[in-house]
Order: C-alpha cells, then sequence, then structure tokens
C-alpha cells in the first residue's frame, strides 16, 4: 500500500466525516454528477485525485444517509392511528411498564388506507404486553411521530442515536383493534431468536442475580439490563467498554483462537504441508470473531471490529506485509463502507483513536522486556491520549481509567470472558440438570464481587471529572498537547505538550455580568425547566418530569446543561407545585448537584426536608437582577393553583413563569396587580392549555414573547389551537420547546434582549427532525 494510496483513503474519510457536520444535505444528483466529473479529471490529472477522494467520500455518505431521509415519516401523520403490519426486528426488552421492541414496517394503513410507509420503528408495548419473540410477525394498532427527541445543550442527542440504528419514527401501541400474531416464525431474524432464547436461559439459570445484566452483556452485548446507577459506575471507572462484546472482545477471541489453531495445526506435518499453520489460524481466527460478534447481532462496534480484523487476518492468508498505520487506514475504509454513520458513534473515535494513539506513542519505541512495563506504558498512552477526545465527545472523562483499566482489562479479557463464556456453554449441556448452572452461578458471583469493587472505587469523589463547554481552539491545543506528551523522547520541547493540554482545564466558561440574567428554557417533554444564571447565583425553575421506569429530566437535561455551562451548584430551586411533571426530576437533580435551598407552592407534597413555601410579595436581588414571587398569597391552594409565579427583571425587562395557574387564578392576577404585571417574556401557563393563558391575564402581561413549554406531539395536544389562536390574534410572536428544543435569552441591565436562540437551529445537523407545524391540531 503506497502512500498516496494511504493519503486516497484518509481523504475519502474526512469526506465522509464532513457531511455529518452538514446542517443539511444538498441535492443528490448534482453531488453525483460532480463526483462523476471530478472523477474523470482526476483520471488524468494526478493532483485532482485527493479532491475526488474526499467528495466521492461525501457522495457516500450523503447516498447512505438519504436512504434513511429521503423517505421520513410523514409529520402529518404524527399521533394518527395507524395499523403496521411487519417483524420484530430486535429482542425486545422489559422497562417494567413497557416492552420496547424495533418493528420493521412491511405495509402501513391510516383509516382503511395503505400509506407509502415502510422502515424500522421503535415501539412500546404498554399494559400486558404478552411475550415476544425476535422475527415474529403482527399486525399492531399504533400511533407514531416522526424520530424526536429533547433538544438541549450538553445533553444526549437521541435523534442521532435512532438515527445511528436506521429508525425512522417512534411510537407505542394504542388502544382500540387487538394486536394479532400473524407468524410465529423467526423469518430472517433467526439469529435474534437464538439469541433471545440465551438470554432468557442466563436469566433462569442465574434467578435476578445482581451480575446478570453483566452477565447478558459479555455473552450477547446486550446491555439493556444496566439501571442508570450501574453505568455510572462503569462510566467514573473509564471501565464500560469492557462489559459489552467490543472490539476488544473479539478481537481477543480472534487471536485466542489463532494462537490455539496455529499450535494445533502445527503439530501435523501433513496438515503443514498442505496448507501453511499461520494462514489455517488466520481462518480459524476469523470465523470464530464472525462467531462471537453473531452473538452481539453484528452491532456496531463489533462490525468495526470485523473489518479491522479482516485486514489483519486477510493479510497473513495471502501473505501481505502490511504497516501498521496502512493496516489502519484500510481499516478505516473498510468501516466507513460498511457503514459511513460509523462517525457519528462516539465509540468508532475512540477505537480507531485508541489504536492510532498507541501506534503514535509505542510504535518507535524499544520494547520493554517487562511486560507489565509494556502494559502500564500502553494504558498511560491510551488514558493521556484520549483524555481530550472523551472530554470533547461526553463532557466529562474518567481520571483513575488507567490504573483501574491496567488490573480491569487483563482481568476481564483474560480470566473473566473466558469464564463466562465458558460456564455459559456448560450451562447449556443437556442431561446435567441443575449442576451444569453451578458453575455458572460462581462466576457471576465473581462477577458480582468485581462490580461491587468498581463501585467502592466509582465512589471516590476525584474518580471522574467533569468540564463545561470549550472553544474549537481548546480542544485542537489538547490534542496536539497530548500528542506531543507522547511523542518518542528525543523529540525536542515535549513539555510544551503540558501547557498546550491546560487550557482545557484551567478556562473558565462565559458568566453573566452585574445586571445580566441569561435564561434558558429547557426541552424537557411534556413538562417545564427553566434555568436562569445570574453573576451572583444560578435559578433553576421547576425540574421537569420524571417517569416510574427511572427515567427523569433532572439526571437527564437540567445536570448535562448545568455542567456544559460550569454550573456546578444551584443556589435556589423553585418547584411552583407538586405535579409529575414539574417536580419528577427533583430526585435526580438533587442527587447529583447540590442545592442551597427549595421553594414550593406544595411543600408538604414534594417529601423533601427543609423545603420553603414560595409566598406573594417574598423575592430577592442578585446582582442587580430581582426576582419576586407574586402567587400564592397563602398555603390553601392545592394542585396547579398552587404553582409559585416568579416574575424576574433587570434592566426594565422582565420575565414571568406561571406554573400551571389555572384561568380563575390568572384572572384575580389580572385584578389585583394590574400594569404592574406587565412583561416582556411570558411562559405560558400549562404548557398552553385551554385552562389557562386567559385573555384578561394575557392582556395584563402584554408580552413581546410567548413560551411553550410542551412535547412534540404530546398526547393532550398542548399547545392548544385556541391558546395559540388567541396569541396570535394580539400579534404577539410564539415559540414551543417541542418545535424548537431549549430557548435561549439574555436580559441586559441597559434594556436589551438578546435573542431568542432555538437550539434545534443553533446545532441541528441534517438528521435533527425539524417539524413543519402542530401535528392533528
Amino acid at each position: 500500500m503506497t502512500r498516496s494510496t494511504t493519503a486516497g483513503g484518509l481523504a475519502f474519510a474526512s469526506g465522509v466525516a464532513v457531511v455529518y457536520l452538514l446542517p443539511g444535505l444538498p441535492p443528490l444528483a448534482p453531488t453525483g454528477l460532480v463526483v462523476v466529473a471530478l472523477g474523470l479529471a482526476a483520471w488524468r490529472w494526478r493532483p485532482l485525485r485527493w479532491p475526488f477522494w474526499l467528495l466521492l467520500g461525501a457522495f457516500w455518505a450523503h447516498w447512505n444517509a438519504c436512504l434513511l431521509l429521503c423517505s421520513p415519516f410523514p409529520d402529518d401523520l404524527a399521533r394518527a392511528p395507524l395499523v403496521l403490519e411487519g417483524r420484530i426486528a430486535s429482542i425486545p426488552t422489559d422497562s417494567g411498564l413497557a416492552r420496547r421492541f424495533l418493528f420493521e414496517v412491511e405495509r402501513a394503513r391510516h383509516e382503511g388506507e395503505r400509506i407509502p410507509f415502510t422502515g424500522l420503528v421503535r415501539l412500546s408495548w404498554y399494559d400486558g404486553a404478552p411475550p415476544l419473540r425476535a422475527g415474529e410477525q403482527w399486525r399492531l394498532p399504533v400511533r407514531l411521530k416522526p424520530r424526536h427527541g429533547l433538544a438541549n445543550p450538553g445533553t444526549f442527542d437521541f435523534e442521532r442515536w435512532l438515527f445511528e440504528q436506521g429508525v425512522q419514527a417512534t411510537g407505542n401501541l394504542r388502544r382500540g383493534e387487538p394486536p394479532e400474531r400473524l407468524d410465529a416464525g423467526a423469518g430472517r431474524y433467526w439469529l435474534d431468536r437464538r439469541r433471545q432464547a440465551l438470554s432468557e436461559h442466563l436469566a433462569r439459570v442465574l434467578d435476578g442475580a445482581p451480575a446478570l445484566p453483566l452477565l447478558q452483556a459479555l455473552v450477547i452485548g446486550d446491555r439493556s439490563g444496566f439501571d442508570q446507577d450501574d453505568w455510572e459506575v462503569l462510566t467514573r471507572t473509564g471501565t464500560n467498554h469492557l462489559v459489552a462484546i467490543s472490539g476488544l472482545h473479539v478481537g481477543l477471541i480472534a487471536g485466542a483462537v489463532f494462537v490455539l489453531v496455529r499450535w494445533l495445526w502445527s503439530r501435523s506435518a501433513g496438515l503443514t504441508a498442505a496448507f501453511a499453520a499461520p494462514r489455517a489460524a488466520a481462518v480459524g481466527g476469523m470465523i470464530a470473531a464472525l462467531g462471537y460478534a453473531g452473538l452481539a447481532g453484528f452491532a456496531v462496534s463489533t462490525q468495526r471490529a470485523l473489518v479491522m480484523i479482516a485486514v489483519v487476518f486477510a493479510a497473513l492468508l495471502w501473505q501481505r506485509t502490511l504497516r501498521p498505520y496502512h493496516a489502519l487506514v484500510i481499516a478505516l475504509v473498510g468501516v466507513l463502507l460498511v457503514d459511513p454513520g460509523a462517525v457519528l458513534s462516539p465509540g468508532f473515535w475512540l477505537s480507531f483513536g485508541a489504536v492510532a494513539v498507541l501506534l503514535f506513542s509505542l510504535g518507535h519505541r524499544l520494547p520493554s522486556r517487562d511486560l507489565w512495563t509494556r502494559w502500564g506504558r500502553a494504558q498511560w498512552a491510551v488514558g493521556i491520549g484520549l483524555l481530550p477526545l472523551l472530554f470533547l465527545l461526553f463532557g466529562r472523562a474518567s481520571l483513575i481509567a488507567p490504573p483501574v483499566n491496567l488490573v480491569a482489562v487483563p482481568l476481564f479479557s483474560l480470566i473473566l470472558l473466558p469464564l463466562v463464556l465458558v460456564t455459559s456453554l456448560l450451562s447449556l449441556v443437556p442431561g446435567l440438570g441443575a449442576v451444569s448452572g453451578w458453575p455458572l452461578q460462581w462466576t457471576a458471583h465473581l462477577l458480582g464481587w468485581c462490580l461491587d469493587g468498581l463501585a467502592w472505587i466509582a465512589a471516590l469523589p476525584w474518580a471522574a471529572m467533569m468540564l463545561p463547554e470549550r472553544s474549537l481552539w481548546v480542544w485542537l491545543a489538547a490534542g496536539a498537547g497530548a500528542a506531543l506528551m507522547l511523542a518518542p523522547r528525543g523529540l525536542p520541547g515535549r513539555w510544551l505538550g503540558l501547557l498546550l493540554v491546560v487550557p482545557m482545564f484551567v478556562l473558565r466558561t462565559p458568566q453573566p455580568s452585574d445586571g445580566e440574567a441569561w435564561f434558558t428554557l429547557l426541552d424537557v417533554g411534556l413538562g417545564l425547566s427553566a434555568v436562569v444564571r445570574t453573576r451572583e447565583g444560578t435559578l433553576v425553575y421547576d425540574t421537569g418530569p420524571g417517569f416510574p421506569s427511572g427515567f427523569d429530566t433532572g439526571s437527564a437535561v437540567i445536570v448535562p446543561f448545568l455542567a456544559a455551562q460550569g454550573v456546578r451548584r444551584i443556589e435556589r430551586l423553585v418547584v411552583s407545585h407538586a405535579d409529575r411533571d414539574h417536580a419528577g426530576g427533583l430526585a435526580g437533580l438533587a442527587k447529583r448537584v447540590p442545592i442551597d435551598r427549595i421553594d414550593s407552592g406544595e411543600p408538604a407534597r414534594l417529601g423533601v426536608p427543609g423545603v420553603v413555601p414560595c409566598r406573594t410579595g417574598e423575592g430577592w436581588d442578585w446582582s442587580g437582577v430581582t426576582f419576586r414571587f407574586i402567587h400564592p398569597p397563602d398555603a390553601e391552594l392545592r394542585g396547579n393553583d398552587a404553582s409559585c409565579v416568579l416574575r424576574m427583571e433587570t434592566g426594565g425587562r422582565s420575565i414571568l413563569l406561571t406554573g400551571d395557574i389555572q384561568a380563575r387564578v390568572e384572572r384575580r392576577l389580572a385584578r389585583d396587580w394590574g400594569d404592574a404585571l406587565a412583561s416582556d417574556v411570558l411562559v405560558a401557563g400549562h404548557h398552553g392549555s385551554a385552562t389557562s393563558t386567559h385573555p384578561e391575564f394575557l392582556d395584563a402581561v402584554a408580552p413581546g414573547l410567548v413560551l411553550y413549554a410542551a412535547g412534540y406531539a404530546n398526547h393532550f395536544g398542548f399547545p392548544v389551537a385556541e391558546v395559540r389562536e388567541r396569541v396570535s390574534a394580539r400579534g404577539i410572536p410564539a415559540l414551543d420547546t417541542g418545535l424548537v428544543g431549549a430557548i435561549e435569552l439574555r436580559l441586559g441591565l441597559d434594556g436589551t434582549i438578546e435573542g431568542p436562540r432555538t437550539w434545534r437551529e443553533r446545532a441541528g445537523r441534517f438528521w435533527t427532525h425539524r417539524a413543519d407545524g402542530y401535528p392533528n391540531n
């Protein structure tokens, strides 16, 4: 492989990556014509070959994205009653309240008429779902909505994850006509059916053992059994890469089989004469890699590993010598040919980044005779080299990952993984009865002790570190600094690498000046949460919803948002009232961020000690920004009408937060406060329901902007058409978090208002859903 070929491969990969930074995709046909024209020109003029490979990579990514995006699920059918026919395309998982699974739609009908929609959807089946098997064919009554998730700074991009999985829409089964199983066979999903049977077998043998999720992850790559606390332990210790079938596991199995086959093959002179032992071992290792990757359902991470392993074994099989960097580039191009969307996966960057770091840092050093010294150097190199990338991708990184992995990787990969696989296979042997399950149960106990040890380490306060958002130059400097620190010792000025890394840790994020208020209405679905930052303190108003499944927007939305802004403490939390859509995230938020004071209109219902009731006229001042409660007047109110109504003002500009107060309270406030109620921005009460935003109240507030906090295509239809028309008739512009994501405003001491800025427009990519309007409303 020549240098020009390597450069062409890197140009192709760069072209793929660049496409996924675009906010939208250009027309496909003209792009293809440009690629053809440039290819013909490059054939005769060599300097054009690198631009050709770059553009070819971009076109390949564009074409693959179009397979999913050019025929999207229509917005006007969001939440409409549909009937789907198709097959279960994944192993169903049980969240306690619902069973979730991927469903491959073969036919779809709306009101009896066939609609042109096929593809993959993600469904939830509530209310006593029957046992479901991968591959079964069903006719299901559902309600769907386009691929859509919460959109906030610093939070997980659910829409990107759905796009990676090839999902067109999400939804749930609806009441009405009963579901009907059309075929119990597995069809082309026979592999998932067998994986499901193995998962259920493990569950029966282990009977609810704490280590069952870890065993299922190691055997079949299913991580759905981990709860949020378990995953937090693995993340804080930097060991989450060990608990699922990943490239490391596939490589170890392939390597072990390679060594074993080569040794056995070389024992026979006849076999060696017919086929060289290294070549036979390469075939055996590849078969083992395929088999183990099949256990994981050929997940994206195992696909990458298979391509990389295939490159190495193919070179052995055909007796070709590949330089390590050339092999890495071939594997990179191979992965992107199979799945260009892999660039969206953090695992893609971390796996290739780890190999590149090892090659760069250790490839030009003399090998040490001491195995542990070599292993320690490798862990040090990966820990330092990937640190900027981890902070860039996740906003945090484990500081103890190198020493933990120094022990955990060989323990899990060389001892526990083989033990898990052998005891799992032994438990499948018929005729041994309960005896066959004992080794697996003891293995589960051993894994449980390991998890307990990791939990103890993860509890150390300095185990992990979070960083706020940084400018691009900071990440580039940190990457260059890490590379310089890992460079060969003979390179002068290696110590300068430390100086390049320092800004990543010490730079402070922008902060409001005196008299400024930075306001963000977060996108928490059908719920409410707003954050106000001032120079003196941070206020959080409501915490969004929480659900019996364990998901809550306090930990999933507010905590990562505050971390991205560099906020480590909440000086004041106002929980307007105790309904789940406003207070559901309180526990998750309080568990992860210190809170100095909590105010609420229903302190007793919150069940949290030390909550102070909010009362009319009470307030405070932070560096020139005033906050005043104008409701409730006493403790007699309950439910929605007990909501704390908070007005904040600076520089003559104001925002009014009303919780869920309804029309009768709004009319009283309009009469009692009159012109003093006037505010520049109104967060509409009760998510825009018909029971709030009364005309008399709206006229008294006279806002210049109305904000709705409502989830996209929510089942209540909020904000309702009646309220939206009432606001529109007065010429007041309005924004809805369900449509535009988080909404940011900045109020200045000089009376200016910057914004609004919406997160979907600010950070949107071509896979980001941008709804045309309100569906079925």
